[in-house]
């Protein structure tokens, strides 16, 4: 690497025992910029441990003299083939303007091109990093190491001060909630992801890689994850469509949030999607919440961000997408529906 850290300034790799004093610091990140707290240990426990990602070789910490974590970045190369490595990274405001941000950056490419062998060489490869649209500072960052704008997203919110309209289902149409989420967690796997092909940025998986990420994300965080809040739209005995709730919005506790809405091609265009996401807020006010949000690509393919605001969801914040090409080549994921 080429750019050093300040002197007396130590970067490590990461590890599970950290988790706590990295979530301290994410949230006084959070707190400064955005005045949210939203990080959960609960959920870095189970994100560190999703299969094949490895914090020692995958993650940096980097701390002032006196101890303290003030820097932290994370490469994702999980997916198989992993031609859009994830990066994310934060320097504490208060160490902004000394380096912390470009040597995070530096070795956050270097780790995403440790990738670049497991690419089929006729592929493009490129690594993908974001950002609230409201931070100055690593949006700066970001284009000064040659990263562009490629996309944006939105968070949604809808207030529930009243009970939410009675979805009208489709013909043929019933919904319920898994019986044995564990005997059914391969067929919610396989709908969702047979929906979301349908979406940017997807790049087919190998079965057992997807499944098993899958898997241990819903079914390994008890804290974070409750079946009876997963709605599964069916249509006979094969799913249509689904709503996967999880228990709280990360950032608001009296907030709920809607981690993935889906609806496979044969049954949209039938007011599914909006039957789905009526009787999520239904179930949300009928539990006690205040609100519900959710997450949406705003240029999505499949008409989503129409859907919600029909709903009466609207933004609260933008998230900007940043990427750099490391090799030029084929690109194989989802850029359109043509």
């Amino acid at each position: 690497m080429n750019i050093t850290l300040p002197e007396g300034f130590t970067a490590r790799p990461s590890s599970l025992d950290e988790i706590p004093a990295a979530v301290d610091f994410f949230n006084a990140w959070s707190k400064h910029y955005l005045g949210i707290e939203d990080h959960q240990i609960s959920s870095y426990e189970a994100e560190w441990t999703i299969p094949k990602f490895k914090p020692d070789t995958d993650a940096r910490m980097v701390y002032n003299p006196a101890g303290e974590m003030i820097g932290y970045i994370e490469v994702w190369t999980i997916e198989n083939p992993p031609v859009h490595p994830w990066v994310w990274f934060r320097v504490h405001p208060e160490y902004e303007g000394l380096g912390i941000g470009e040597w995070l950056l530096e070795w956050g490419e270097a780790r995403a091109r440790r990738a670049l062998p497991n690419c089929p060489g006729e592929l493009r490869v490129a690594y993908r990093c974001g950002v609230h649209s409201q931070i100055e500072a690593p949006k700066q960052l970001m284009e000064n190491f040659g990263m562009r704008i490629i996309r944006h997203y939105f968070r949604m919110l809808v207030e529930l001060a009243a009970p939410p309209p009675t979805p009208v289902w489709p013909a043929g149409i019933t919904v319920r909630r898994p019986d044995d989420p564990e005997a059914e967690i391969e067929a919610i796997y396989r709908a969702d992801n047979e929906a979301f092909r349908d979406h940017f940025g997807y790049v087919e998986q190998p079965f057992e890689d997807g499944f098993s990420e899958f898997r241990h994300w819903f079914l390994n965080n008890d804290e974070i994850h409750d079946s009876t809040m997963w709605h599964l739209a069916m249509d006979g005995d094969k799913i249509a469509g689904i709503a996967l709730c999880i228990k709280r919005d990360p950032e608001d506790e009296e907030c709920g949030h809607i981690d993935s809405l889906a609806v496979l091609r044969p049954y949209r265009r039938r007011g599914l999607g909006l039957a789905l996401l009526q009787h999520a807020f239904g179930e949300y006010y009928r539990r006690g919440y205040k609100r519900v949000s959710l997450g949406v690509d705003a240029q999505n393919l499949t008409g989503a961000l129409s859907l919600y605001k029909r709903a009466g969801m609207q933004i609260s914040r933008q998230f900007d997408m940043y990427e750099k090409e490391l090799r030029p080549g084929k690109e194989i994921s989802v850029k359109s529906l043509t």
